[in-house]
């Protein structure tokens, strides 16, 4: 798109608070019912009955969560095909929500024209992905048992505990998950042409004034780090955005079917290799460091059209509404709670959060919500309504341990991790810098905002996630490694 949208004007966010308010209530229905192919029943008898129920989303299985090991030769045909399925389940959502009424009638024919051709492509790809890891050498399990989805019914529906769902702002690293993956879908957003609404609904936003603080760090030890270094690289005012995913999806234009911000590197699309990146521009003022920033984009929930309104990752993917430039971005890596910290490896990759969360369960959910003036209150499955003056804030505490071989994994998980409640690593793991990134914005306070995500999980805020590639010149790291083990504070 290649362009900035500015912050809203006081009138025009009264306007959207208003038109959240009064969309809010449309759109499909969305609810925390997780449900796996094939458990209890048959597969095939569960998704004829969850049909009969009023219906909000595709619930599949994860596939790369089962991948052990992916060659290095199986590579792209493997990332094609998980790319591949995305779409799949993308395409079988719309048909759903175009034809949602209709399907509600006739349960079988859901399971006719939605979920058995889904199944089916799955197959394809699956045998695809199993047959490429044989070619490289390698044997996996059969993977055929993830192909079935179920629909996801919008009834049972709990929200068991507290708003705030106990969180602390840190899977693993500051504890504690939040359980409540959002309640009701809805809200349309959008005008003119674009597909039903898919999310948010207001139960999906939650007064920050009413969560007790709920933030724990572990106190820092002897042999603790405790300097950091800041890396300042703006706010995407460049109006740098893709729906691209070179880290999930690479080689697949779209991977992410979202809209994603990018800051520091300007290389970064879904074909761009380690070395487009270590030749890129950056937005970064210490030019050693090209690494690349991105996290999906906020966008207001207003009725008003984006540049993006008919075009993949945008309006043809169901993110409508105006993007917004964050206010203020910081990035800022710190040290461990135990131990001193090791150089990260150039190109090491990082995703925390989980952009299938809403399906997928909170596992893996590490976006923090909140508001400024309130970041002693975390929500990882809530929106906050911020009171007057207050700005929403995102937070994602990345992965600060590392397995000291790969810089990426079949998953795109395993060769990193987080310290546990007391600061220390896992056996095999050694501690690096942690990257914490802070994005505020300055939109409309109430239910009139979301996240961009995969069509089929409703702009749910327990989807949030960020990524990060470590592009950084080996002087700069061992720079930052030495101010963060001295106790410096360091730019």
């Amino acid at each position: 798109m290649g362009r900035t949208r500015k912050r809203s004007t006081v009138a025009n966010r009264a306007i959207a608070a208003s038109a959240a308010l009064i969309l809010g209530g449309g759109g499909l229905v969305a609810v925390n019912v997780y449900a796996s192919a094939g458990e209890g029943r048959s597969g095939q008898e569960q998704r004829i009955q969850n049909a009969g129920r009023q219906m909000s989303t595709i619930d599949c299985p994860e596939v790369a969560n089962e991948l052990t090991k992916v060659p290095r030769r199986a590579r792209a045909t493997v990332d094609r095909e998980l790319a591949r399925m995305d779409t799949q389940i993308t395409d079988a959502y719309k048909r759903f929500a175009d034809n949602k009424a209709k399907l509600e009638r006739d349960p079988k024919l859901t399971e006719k024209k939605i979920l058995k051709p889904l199944k089916q492509k799955r197959l394809a790809s699956l045998k695809k992905i199993r047959s490429a890891l044989k070619r490289a050498g390698h044997w996996q399990k059969s993977l055929d048992s993830l192909a079935p989805c179920t629909m996801r019914p919008d009834d049972d529906s709990t929200n068991e505990g507290d708003p705030g769902g106990g969180q602390n702002g840190g899977q693993g690293q500051n504890g504690g998950q939040g359980q409540n993956a959002g309640q009701d879908g809805g809200q349309g957003g959008g005008d003119g042409g674009q597909p039903p609404g898919n999310g948010p609904d207001a139960s999906d936003f939650v007064d920050i004034q009413s969560i007790e603080p709920n933030i724990q760090q572990p106190q820092p030890g002897e042999q603790a780090s405790t300097g950091n270094f800041t890396t300042e690289c703006g706010r995407n005012e460049n109006g740098l955005f893709n729906s691209d995913n070179v880290i999930a999806a690479p080689g697949v234009s779209n991977g992410a079917h979202h809209k994603h911000d990018y800051i520091g590197n300007q290389a970064n699309n879904a074909f761009a290799s380690d070395d487009d990146l270590a030749n890129g521009e950056t937005t970064c003022n210490e030019q050693g460091d090209k690494s690349t920033y991105y996290w999906p984009v906020i966008r207001l929930q207003n009725g008003q059209n984006e540049a993006d309104a008919n075009e993949d990752g945008g309006g043809k993917d169901g993110n409508v509404g105006e993007i917004q430039t964050p206010s203020e971005v910081t990035l800022q890596f710190v040290g461990s709670a135990v131990s001193k910290v090791t150089a990260m490896p150039r190109f090491l990759r990082i995703i925390t959060g989980d952009a299938k969360a809403f399906v997928n369960g909170d596992a893996n959910a590490n976006a923090s919500w909140s508001c400024t003036g309130f970041e002693d209150r975390q929500l990882k499955d809530r929106y906050p309504i911020c009171p007057a003056g207050s700005q929403v804030v995102r937070s994602f505490n990345f992965q600060s341990c590392w397995d000291g071989q790969n810089t990426d994994s079949a998953n795109h998980r395993t060769h990193v991790a987080f310290a546990d409640q007391n600061g220390q690593c896992q056996e095999g793991f050694q501690a690096i810098p942690q990257l914490k990134q802070r994005i505020v914005y300055d939109i409309p306070p109430g239910p009139g905002f979301a996240v961009d995500s995969f069509p089929e999980q409703l702009h749910k805020p327990i989807t949030d996630h960020g990524d990060f590639i470590n592009v950084f010149d080996e002087n700069v790291m061992n720079k930052m490694v030495d101010c963060i083990n001295t106790g410096k504070e360091c730019n």
